[in-house]
Parts: structure tokens; sequence; C-alpha cells
């Protein structure tokens, strides 16, 4: 059964793979894995990756991208951005954020969307490796604002399957939005299944009428 969304327009036919794209299927096969490549057409999406459980996912996403042809952005601690290794981190697509500054992210990033032709973002919903009873909502704000395709990534170790399985337009009712993403994730499986957080967005906290 063929499980690509039709909320988009499909591809044109995609240019000649690069020798990095045929590098990183070579190290997918050498291990096992096999990519799946459904993305959105254009160039400005959201990729979300699920289950993240483990260290060894790095190296397993790392030359999927490369096989896809992507080079997404990616969000991290602006701690690691300090030092000798910013401009590096910069260069690899990293984007800083300050974790104890809840607002303004979303609007920054909606903001790199608007203003860039192509912009591509990472984004590990889940926040750790550990246990979670709910998702980060970020990715999902921003998508609705920037009225970007939300892509569907992920690492199933059972079949030993990675890459971006689906894609869709959010629109704006996020529990109809995410048990759509529950139904794609339902049969894919991290590293450590036991450690797969929730998929649900964390709830605001309700304040008191005065």
């Amino acid at each position: 059964m063929n499980t690509q969304t039709t909320d988009l327009p499909n591809v044109n036919a995609r240019p000649r793979r690069t020798w990095l794209q045929r590098l990183g299927r070579l190290l997918l096969r050498l291990m096992g894995w096999r990519v799946v490549d459904r993305r959105p057409p254009g160039r400005k999406f959201i990729v979300i990756g699920a289950f993240h459980t483990s260290n060894m996912d790095f190296f397993i996403a790392l030359p999927a991208m490369m096989a896809l042809g992507l080079r997404p952005r990616w969000i991290g601690k602006k701690e690691l951005f300090r030092g000798p290794l910013g401009p590096l981190m910069r260069f690899l697509g990293g984007i800083p954020v300050d974790r104890s500054v809840r607002s303004g992210f979303v609007g920054q990033m909606v903001h790199n969307f608007r203003t860039h032709e192509d912009f591509v973002v990472l984004i590990a919903p889940e926040g750790t490796r550990k246990f979670t009873d709910h998702w980060k909502s970020g990715f999902y704000h921003i998508a609705v604002q920037a009225g970007v395709p939300i892509a569907l990534g992920f690492l199933d170790y059972p079949t030993r399957t990675v890459g971006i399985g689906d894609y869709f337009l959010p629109t704006g009712d996020d529990e109809a939005d995410l048990e759509r993403i529950r139904a794609f994730y339902a049969d894919k499986r991290g590293r450590y299944p036991e450690k797969h957080s929730t998929i649900r967005l964390k709830q605001k906290k309700k304040q008191d009428p005065s």
C-alpha cells in the first residue's frame, strides 16, 4: 500500500546523484541499512527525526542525510557555539539556541523560512534520548506559522530502514495533525523502544482566573 501523502504536488525527477549521495548510500549498504526518500517538494520544510534513543542514531542519520542529498540546519544549545568550535558548528548547519529564553525562538525560525529561498531544518522533537511524556512543540508551531511541510524522518531498527517516509502540511488543528504523526510512527522502532517518548505536545499551564 502506498502511504505517500497527496497534500502537496509530487516533485519532478531529481537530478543525477552526486558522489556524496552515492557515498552515503554505500555507507548505509555496508551497515545493512536502506534509505527511504519521500520528501516534500520544494526547498523549505522541517524534518522531524524519531525515535531518538541512542547515540548510534547519529552514525546512521548522517550517511542517510548524505544519501538524500540534504544538508539541513539543526538546532543546538548556545554553549556548543562558543570558542573556536563556534565557526565550525555554524558551517555544519548549526543554529544556536538559548534554552533559558523560551520566547522568540519560533519567531526567529519563521523569519528564517520567510527570508531564505532554501531552508531545511532538522529537529528532534523528543529533545532527549530518554523517555519523556511529551514532544517539544516548537517544530509544530514553526511549521504552522511559516506555512511549510513537516517531513517525517525515522530510523526503524527492525527493518533497518532510515530516511523520510512521509510529509504533510499542518492544518493548525494540533490534535488531528498529531494523530497523523502517531499513525506514521506506530510501526517504527528505535534502538531502545522502551525509551520512545509519548507523541503529544506539552500542554501549556492554564492561568488561574483573576
